[in-house]
Formats: C-alpha cells, sequence, structure tokens
C-alpha cells in the first residue's frame, strides 16, 4: 500500500512551485514512497537507549588560547596601500553606481 499518493505528489509539486509533468508524478510517487519505507524501518530500529547522533564518529573542536603577538602598527599597514584615507584603506565605490 503506497504510502503516499500521486495527487499528495502534485499538492507538494504546486507548494514547491516545481512544474512536473504527469510521467514524473508516477515516478516521483514511486520514489518518495520507497524514501518513506526507508524512515519507517529506521524508525522500527532506533531504540529509545540509542542517543542520535550527527557523526559516525566523535569530533571535537581544538582551540587555542588567543594570546596578543606584536603586529603591524596602523602606519605601517598602510604604507603600501596605493590609497589611503583617516587611518583606513581607501577603496573604490562598487555599490550605488548604476542608480
Amino acid at each position: 500500500m503506497p504510502n503516499i499518493s500521486r495527487d499528495e505528489v502534485a499538492h507538494l509539486a504546486r507548494l514547491a512551485r516545481l512544474a512536473v509533468t504527469d510521467d514524473e508524478l508516477d515516478v516521483f510517487a514511486g520514489q518518495l514512497d520507497q524514501i518513506l519505507d526507508s524512515v519507517a524501518k529506521v524508525s522500527e530500529v532506533a531504540e529509545e537507549d540509542v542517543p542520535p547522533t550527527s557523526h559516525a564518529v566523535p569530533l571535537t573542536n581544538v582551540f587555542r588560547e588567543d594570546t596578543v603577538r606584536p603586529s603591524l602598527e596602523q602606519q605601517d599597514a598602510l604604507a603600501a596601500a596605493p590609497a589611503a584615507e583617516d587611518g583606513r584603506f581607501r577603496v573604490p565605490r562598487i555599490l550605488g553606481e548604476e542608480q
């Protein structure tokens, strides 16, 4: 017994604003039915004591301590700039030129 009908697929296609043919409705109904059956099988196997996972192996973020280190002075950083203004890099305007 199919879990999803051809009419339901057509309704989903309309909601998603997808243009599908009659042949595609039949194909998609079959494919979505297989997907729903597979999800149902997984739901049957899932146990209450098995925690949900997002990865097969545990992942850990590795962070380093933030340390203050010497860096360029503002004047040194701007020294090689083609244009600078008010202590900042001056770049050509790219937004709003067409208006």
